[in-house]
């Protein structure tokens, strides 16, 4: 039986019903389109009740750990083609949108990159590209869930970003689309693939491109 995690975040969906879940097996992180049980049991600290609906909204932390999709060239290359043209169609301000999708590319990495024996410097660290509500959601999850995890069953990942394009630029906010290929190895098992899609919405914050929503499309 999943273990269900809530915690309150600032992504919407248009997906009802979406849960985020913890596989008891490896203590990863995943995501269940599923009606949520009424009776599961929580993790612990993560459930509040400032914080009941974020774990129903919130897909990006199947990301974070343990993925089951094998990686499939094909949709990169796609992915790869659509930023290109996303990049080609738009006209946004120039300086804005490199340095928004600098932002988004670099923050996706750091947060969905981590080494089982040093997972709670490379996630704190990671935090610190990102803001608001968002912010706080994400830092309860890495250190209820993924860390701990992490570190009991020796999980660690490796993300990279073939393509990334802007879908919007203003002068304090923008949305990157980021497509994200993500290698996660358990133990002594061997690696597996994951291949991704994301919507990263980024605020200026004090001169600086943070990430305030990261939602997996």
């Amino acid at each position: 039986m999943n273990r269900t995690v809530t915690c309150e975040d600032t992504i919407t969906t248009d997906t009802p019903g979406q849960i985020a879940t913890v596989d008891p097996s490896t203590e990863a992180v995943a995501v269940d389109s599923a009606d949520p049980e009424p009776d599961g049991p929580d993790v612990g600290a993560v459930e509040s009740t400032s914080a009941s609906t974020w774990g129903r909204n919130v897909q990006w932390g199947r990301l974070l750990t343990y993925g089951v999709l094998p990686t499939l060239a094909l949709l990169l290359a796609l992915g790869a083609g659509y930023a290109k043209w996303l990049a080609a169609t738009m006209h946004f301000d120039p300086i804005a949108s490199a340095e928004s999708v600098e932002a988004a590319t670099n923050g996706t990495i750091a947060m969905l990159s981590y080494q089982h024996d040093t997972v709670e410097g490379d996630l704190v660290a990671a935090a610190e590209r990102l803001t608001g509500e968002f912010k706080d959601a994400y830092t309860t999850l890495v250190n209820d869930v993924v860390i701990p995890g992490s570190k009991e069953q020796r999980i660690s990942a490796m993300v990279s970003v073939p393509a990334a394009a802007p879908v919007e630029v203003s002068s304090d906010r923008a949305v990157v689309m980021v497509f994200v290929n993500q290698t996660t190895t358990i133990g002594d098992d061997p690696p597996t693939d994951l291949t991704s899609t994301v919507r990263v919405t980024l605020d200026k914050v004090d001169g600086q491109w943070l990430i305030s929503q990261f939602e997996p499309i």
